[in-house]
Protein backbone atom coordinates (compact mmCIF):
# COMPACT_ATOMS: atom_id res chain seq x y z
CA UNK A 1 0.00 0.00 0.00
CA UNK A 2 1.13 3.65 -0.39
CA UNK A 3 0.60 6.05 2.22
CA UNK A 4 -2.45 7.14 1.21
CA UNK A 5 -4.22 4.27 0.45
CA UNK A 6 -3.34 3.59 4.59
CA UNK A 7 -4.85 6.11 5.53
CA UNK A 8 -7.71 6.10 3.38
CA UNK A 9 -7.84 2.35 4.74
CA UNK A 10 -7.74 3.51 8.35
CA UNK A 11 -9.94 5.88 7.95
CA UNK A 12 -12.68 3.41 6.46
CA UNK A 13 -12.30 1.13 9.47
CA UNK A 14 -10.41 -1.57 7.47
CA UNK A 15 -7.48 -3.29 7.83
CA UNK A 16 -4.37 -1.24 6.30
CA UNK A 17 -1.04 -3.42 6.27
CA UNK A 18 0.73 -1.09 8.36
CA UNK A 19 -0.70 1.29 11.02
CA UNK A 20 -0.18 5.01 9.33
CA UNK A 21 1.70 7.38 10.89
CA UNK A 22 2.86 11.23 11.90
CA UNK A 23 5.44 12.05 13.80
CA UNK A 24 6.11 15.84 14.18
CA UNK A 25 8.67 17.15 16.40
CA UNK A 26 9.42 20.72 17.33
CA UNK A 27 12.50 22.24 16.26
CA UNK A 28 14.85 21.70 19.18
CA UNK A 29 13.39 18.20 19.42
CA UNK A 30 14.38 17.46 15.74
CA UNK A 31 17.83 19.46 16.26
CA UNK A 32 18.71 16.54 18.83
CA UNK A 33 17.10 13.58 16.58
CA UNK A 34 19.57 15.31 13.73
CA UNK A 35 22.28 15.61 15.73
CA UNK A 36 21.94 11.83 17.05
CA UNK A 37 21.55 10.07 13.51
CA UNK A 38 24.36 12.49 12.33
CA UNK A 39 22.18 13.73 9.58
CA UNK A 40 21.79 17.35 9.29
CA UNK A 41 18.85 16.87 6.67
CA UNK A 42 16.81 15.82 9.49
CA UNK A 43 16.78 18.79 11.24
CA UNK A 44 15.02 20.60 8.02
CA UNK A 45 10.95 19.50 8.76
CA UNK A 46 10.08 18.27 5.32
CA UNK A 47 13.54 16.39 5.18
CA UNK A 48 12.18 14.90 8.63
CA UNK A 49 8.67 14.17 7.52
CA UNK A 50 10.15 12.20 4.86
CA UNK A 51 12.56 9.92 6.56
CA UNK A 52 10.34 9.26 9.57
CA UNK A 53 7.73 7.71 6.73
CA UNK A 54 4.64 10.01 8.07
CA UNK A 55 1.71 9.36 6.27
CA UNK A 56 -0.06 12.83 5.98
CA UNK A 57 0.61 16.23 5.33
CA UNK A 58 -1.33 19.63 6.00
CA UNK A 59 -1.51 22.88 3.86
CA UNK A 60 -3.03 25.64 5.46
CA UNK A 61 -4.29 29.23 3.50
CA UNK A 62 -2.18 32.46 3.43
CA UNK A 63 -3.18 35.40 5.19
CA UNK A 64 -6.46 34.78 6.30
CA UNK A 65 -6.85 36.31 10.02
CA UNK A 66 -6.88 34.58 12.83
CA UNK A 67 -3.93 33.79 14.14
CA UNK A 68 -1.54 35.28 11.25
CA UNK A 69 0.69 37.34 13.15
CA UNK A 70 0.77 40.63 10.79
CA UNK A 71 2.66 42.54 12.83
CA UNK A 72 4.87 42.88 15.96
CA UNK A 73 3.22 45.77 18.47
CA UNK A 74 6.33 45.66 20.37
CA UNK A 75 8.93 42.19 21.52
CA UNK A 76 7.02 39.29 22.17
CA UNK A 77 3.87 40.90 21.03
CA UNK A 78 1.63 40.25 18.24
CA UNK A 79 -1.56 42.27 16.39
CA UNK A 80 -3.26 39.26 14.02
CA UNK A 81 -5.24 40.33 11.37
CA UNK A 82 -8.74 40.12 13.31
CA UNK A 83 -7.14 42.51 15.83
CA UNK A 84 -6.53 40.27 18.45
CA UNK A 85 -3.34 40.80 20.19
CA UNK A 86 -0.96 37.94 21.68
CA UNK A 87 1.12 38.15 24.45
CA UNK A 88 3.81 35.05 23.30
CA UNK A 89 6.47 36.14 26.29
CA UNK A 90 7.94 34.42 28.87
CA UNK A 91 6.76 30.95 29.75
CA UNK A 92 4.58 31.33 26.64
CA UNK A 93 7.50 30.82 24.61
CA UNK A 94 9.12 31.90 21.47
CA UNK A 95 6.18 30.22 18.58
CA UNK A 96 3.16 29.66 20.87
CA UNK A 97 0.58 31.70 20.18
CA UNK A 98 0.15 32.83 24.16
CA UNK A 99 -2.54 34.47 25.10
CA UNK A 100 -4.76 37.63 24.26
CA UNK A 101 -4.50 40.53 25.65
CA UNK A 102 -7.11 42.94 24.41
CA UNK A 103 -11.05 42.84 23.75
CA UNK A 104 -11.88 43.28 20.61
CA UNK A 105 -15.63 43.00 20.97
CA UNK A 106 -15.88 44.53 24.57
CA UNK A 107 -19.25 44.46 24.32
CA UNK A 108 -22.27 42.18 23.33
CA UNK A 109 -22.45 43.74 19.81
CA UNK A 110 -21.48 43.24 16.28
CA UNK A 111 -21.69 47.20 14.62
CA UNK A 112 -19.16 47.84 13.03
CA UNK A 113 -17.21 44.72 13.20
CA UNK A 114 -16.58 42.40 10.09
CA UNK A 115 -13.93 39.78 9.23
CA UNK A 116 -11.79 39.92 6.17
CA UNK A 117 -12.01 38.45 3.03
CA UNK A 118 -9.23 36.17 2.24
CA UNK A 119 -9.52 36.17 -1.55
CA UNK A 120 -8.30 33.82 -3.97
CA UNK A 121 -4.54 34.54 -3.02
CA UNK A 122 -4.69 32.41 0.08
CA UNK A 123 -4.74 29.61 -1.90
CA UNK A 124 -2.52 30.25 -4.60
CA UNK A 125 0.44 27.80 -3.19
CA UNK A 126 -2.09 24.77 -3.25
CA UNK A 127 -1.72 23.11 -6.72
CA UNK A 128 2.02 23.30 -6.38
CA UNK A 129 2.18 21.87 -2.97
CA UNK A 130 -0.25 19.13 -3.83
CA UNK A 131 2.17 18.52 -6.85
CA UNK A 132 4.59 18.15 -4.29
CA UNK A 133 3.14 15.89 -2.05
CA UNK A 134 1.78 13.02 -4.22
CA UNK A 135 1.28 10.04 -2.52
CA UNK A 136 0.47 11.23 1.02
CA UNK A 137 -2.85 11.97 2.44
CA UNK A 138 -3.53 15.56 2.41
CA UNK A 139 -5.51 17.68 4.79
CA UNK A 140 -6.45 21.01 4.55
CA UNK A 141 -7.07 23.28 7.41
CA UNK A 142 -9.76 25.04 6.87
CA UNK A 143 -11.29 26.76 10.21
CA UNK A 144 -12.32 27.29 13.84
CA UNK A 145 -15.56 28.44 15.91
CA UNK A 146 -14.98 28.78 19.37
CA UNK A 147 -11.68 29.50 19.17
CA UNK A 148 -12.03 32.62 17.30
CA UNK A 149 -14.85 33.74 18.93
CA UNK A 150 -13.41 33.80 22.70
CA UNK A 151 -10.17 35.33 21.58
CA UNK A 152 -12.42 37.93 19.56
CA UNK A 153 -14.45 38.67 22.43
CA UNK A 154 -12.83 37.04 26.01
CA UNK A 155 -13.13 33.65 27.51
CA UNK A 156 -15.21 34.62 30.74
CA UNK A 157 -17.60 36.97 28.62
CA UNK A 158 -18.30 34.48 26.00
CA UNK A 159 -19.06 32.27 28.48
CA UNK A 160 -21.63 34.32 30.05
CA UNK A 161 -23.04 35.50 26.72
CA UNK A 162 -24.00 31.61 26.13
CA UNK A 163 -26.46 32.19 29.27
CA UNK A 164 -26.97 35.92 29.84
CA UNK A 165 -26.69 36.92 25.60
CA UNK A 166 -27.49 33.98 23.71
CA UNK A 167 -28.31 36.14 20.72
CA UNK A 168 -25.27 37.67 20.31
CA UNK A 169 -23.40 34.37 20.34
CA UNK A 170 -25.54 33.35 17.71
CA UNK A 171 -24.67 35.92 15.82
CA UNK A 172 -21.03 35.95 16.58
CA UNK A 173 -20.95 32.30 15.70
CA UNK A 174 -22.94 32.88 12.74
CA UNK A 175 -20.59 35.32 11.59
CA UNK A 176 -17.52 32.74 11.84
CA UNK A 177 -19.29 29.98 10.35
CA UNK A 178 -20.11 31.69 7.24
CA UNK A 179 -16.70 33.30 7.47
CA UNK A 180 -14.97 29.75 7.15
CA UNK A 181 -17.52 28.07 5.09
CA UNK A 182 -16.67 30.38 2.64
CA UNK A 183 -12.95 28.67 2.98
CA UNK A 184 -14.16 25.31 2.76
CA UNK A 185 -15.96 26.40 -0.43
CA UNK A 186 -12.56 27.05 -1.99
CA UNK A 187 -10.25 24.77 -0.49
CA UNK A 188 -12.71 21.63 -1.82
CA UNK A 189 -12.21 22.81 -5.38
CA UNK A 190 -8.37 21.52 -5.10
CA UNK A 191 -7.44 17.79 -4.75
CA UNK A 192 -6.93 17.74 -1.07
CA UNK A 193 -7.96 14.13 0.86
CA UNK A 194 -9.35 16.06 4.16
CA UNK A 195 -10.53 18.96 5.31
CA UNK A 196 -9.41 20.31 8.96
CA UNK A 197 -11.23 22.23 11.90
CA UNK A 198 -9.12 22.90 14.98
CA UNK A 199 -11.60 23.88 18.14
CA UNK A 200 -10.30 23.38 21.41
CA UNK A 201 -13.48 23.25 23.33
CA UNK A 202 -12.01 21.06 26.54
CA UNK A 203 -9.97 20.83 29.06
CA UNK A 204 -8.49 17.73 31.08
CA UNK A 205 -11.62 16.97 32.67
CA UNK A 206 -14.51 18.00 30.14
CA UNK A 207 -15.69 20.47 28.33
CA UNK A 208 -15.22 23.88 28.66
CA UNK A 209 -18.82 25.30 28.43
CA UNK A 210 -20.66 21.58 29.14
CA UNK A 211 -22.65 18.96 26.91
CA UNK A 212 -25.77 21.51 27.35
CA UNK A 213 -24.31 24.48 25.80
CA UNK A 214 -22.30 22.58 23.49
CA UNK A 215 -24.72 21.20 21.90
CA UNK A 216 -27.12 24.24 21.98
CA UNK A 217 -24.18 26.30 20.01
CA UNK A 218 -21.01 24.31 18.84
CA UNK A 219 -22.82 21.10 17.27
CA UNK A 220 -25.13 22.86 15.02
CA UNK A 221 -22.70 25.11 13.02
CA UNK A 222 -20.24 22.38 13.10
CA UNK A 223 -23.23 20.34 11.24
CA UNK A 224 -23.15 22.95 8.30
CA UNK A 225 -19.40 23.00 8.34
CA UNK A 226 -18.99 19.02 8.26
CA UNK A 227 -21.81 18.53 5.51
CA UNK A 228 -20.36 21.35 3.35
CA UNK A 229 -17.29 19.63 3.14
CA UNK A 230 -18.40 16.04 3.04
CA UNK A 231 -20.80 17.29 -0.26
CA UNK A 232 -17.59 17.77 -1.40
CA UNK A 233 -16.31 14.19 -0.89
CA UNK A 234 -13.55 14.89 1.34
CA UNK A 235 -13.34 13.24 5.07
CA UNK A 236 -13.77 15.48 8.25
CA UNK A 237 -10.89 15.37 10.60
CA UNK A 238 -11.11 17.49 14.44
CA UNK A 239 -8.47 18.62 16.62
CA UNK A 240 -10.12 19.49 20.02
CA UNK A 241 -7.81 19.11 22.93
CA UNK A 242 -8.97 18.23 26.53
CA UNK A 243 -11.77 15.28 27.08
CA UNK A 244 -14.54 15.73 24.67
CA UNK A 245 -14.89 12.08 24.87
CA UNK A 246 -19.03 13.19 25.81
CA UNK A 247 -20.03 14.37 22.30
CA UNK A 248 -18.44 11.98 20.87
CA UNK A 249 -21.84 10.44 19.67
CA UNK A 250 -23.31 13.80 18.92
CA UNK A 251 -19.40 14.25 16.35
CA UNK A 252 -20.45 10.64 14.89
CA UNK A 253 -23.79 11.61 14.07
CA UNK A 254 -22.90 15.02 12.15
CA UNK A 255 -20.42 13.08 10.46
CA UNK A 256 -16.91 13.47 11.74
CA UNK A 257 -14.66 10.96 10.11
CA UNK A 258 -10.71 11.66 12.34
CA UNK A 259 -10.87 12.69 15.98
CA UNK A 260 -7.50 13.99 16.95
CA UNK A 261 -5.62 14.05 19.32
CA UNK A 262 -6.57 10.90 21.14
CA UNK A 263 -4.94 11.64 24.68
CA UNK A 264 -3.93 8.78 27.06
CA UNK A 265 -4.10 10.87 30.00
CA UNK A 266 -7.26 12.02 29.83
CA UNK A 267 -9.23 9.42 28.46
CA UNK A 268 -9.02 5.36 28.02
CA UNK A 269 -7.45 5.10 24.83
CA UNK A 270 -8.21 1.31 24.14
CA UNK A 271 -11.74 1.48 26.10
CA UNK A 272 -12.35 4.69 23.39
CA UNK A 273 -11.62 2.32 20.58
CA UNK A 274 -13.82 -0.73 21.70
CA UNK A 275 -16.63 1.80 21.39
CA UNK A 276 -16.26 4.18 18.61
CA UNK A 277 -13.67 2.53 16.46
CA UNK A 278 -16.06 1.48 14.22
CA UNK A 279 -17.46 4.84 13.61
CA UNK A 280 -14.55 7.00 14.63
CA UNK A 281 -11.25 7.00 13.16
CA UNK A 282 -8.56 8.12 16.28
CA UNK A 283 -5.53 9.70 15.09
CA UNK A 284 -2.49 10.36 18.09
CA UNK A 285 -2.52 8.15 20.86
CA UNK A 286 1.12 8.78 22.40
CA UNK A 287 1.29 10.51 25.57
CA UNK A 288 3.05 13.52 25.43
CA UNK A 289 2.29 14.51 29.31
CA UNK A 290 2.84 10.80 30.45
CA UNK A 291 4.76 7.74 27.93
CA UNK A 292 7.29 10.26 26.09
CA UNK A 293 8.16 12.52 28.99
CA UNK A 294 8.35 10.01 32.30
CA UNK A 295 8.37 6.55 30.59
CA UNK A 296 11.68 4.47 29.74
CA UNK A 297 12.56 3.95 25.90
CA UNK A 298 11.66 0.02 26.81
CA UNK A 299 8.06 1.33 28.28
CA UNK A 300 7.52 3.82 24.82
CA UNK A 301 8.58 0.81 22.58
CA UNK A 302 5.81 -1.22 24.53
CA UNK A 303 3.60 1.22 24.57
CA UNK A 304 3.88 1.95 21.10
CA UNK A 305 3.69 -1.87 19.91
CA UNK A 306 0.29 -2.09 22.01
CA UNK A 307 -1.07 0.63 20.18
CA UNK A 308 -0.11 -0.62 16.97
CA UNK A 309 -1.55 -4.48 17.35
CA UNK A 310 -4.73 -3.40 19.76
CA UNK A 311 -6.29 0.31 18.85
CA UNK A 312 -5.29 -0.17 14.79
CA UNK A 313 -6.58 -3.83 15.19
CA UNK A 314 -9.38 -3.32 12.40
CA UNK A 315 -8.49 0.10 10.91
CA UNK A 316 -9.94 3.47 12.80
CA UNK A 317 -6.34 4.77 13.68
CA UNK A 318 -3.36 6.72 12.80
CA UNK A 319 -0.58 6.69 15.21
CA UNK A 320 1.17 10.21 16.41
CA UNK A 321 2.15 11.97 19.26
CA UNK A 322 -1.19 13.09 21.31
CA UNK A 323 -0.42 16.70 19.90
CA UNK A 324 -0.28 17.82 16.28
CA UNK A 325 2.09 20.42 17.12
CA UNK A 326 4.47 17.78 17.96
CA UNK A 327 7.08 16.50 20.58
CA UNK A 328 8.85 18.91 22.99
CA UNK A 329 12.92 18.90 23.76
CA UNK A 330 11.53 18.48 27.05
CA UNK A 331 10.73 14.21 26.08
CA UNK A 332 13.72 12.59 26.73
CA UNK A 333 16.37 12.03 23.56
CA UNK A 334 16.06 8.20 23.90
CA UNK A 335 12.04 8.29 24.10
CA UNK A 336 11.84 9.80 20.70
CA UNK A 337 14.27 7.39 19.11
CA UNK A 338 12.46 4.61 20.43
CA UNK A 339 9.38 5.91 18.67
CA UNK A 340 10.38 6.81 15.94
CA UNK A 341 12.11 3.25 15.66
CA UNK A 342 9.12 1.42 16.64
CA UNK A 343 6.98 2.54 14.34
CA UNK A 344 9.32 2.62 11.51
CA UNK A 345 9.89 -0.89 11.70
CA UNK A 346 6.10 -2.33 11.39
Amino acid sequence: MIKRERVVTAITHQQPDKVPWRIVLSDPARAQVAEYYGDKGLNDRQGFSEWVGDHMTVVVPWEIGFHELAEEVKPGLWRDGWGVIWDTRGAYGEGSWGRPLNCVLPEPTLVDFSLPDPGPDAFRHYPRFIEENLGYFIIAMVGQLFEPAWALRGMENLLRDMVWNPGFVDDLLDTLMNHYLGIIDQVVQYDVDACHIGDDWGWQQGLLMGTKYWRRYIKPRMAKMFARIKEAGKFVTLHSDGDVSAVFDDLIEIGLDVYNPFQPEIMDVYEMKRRYGDRLCFWGGIGLQSILRFGTPEEVRENTQNMIREVGVGGGYILAQAHPDGILADCPLDNIVALIETVKSQ
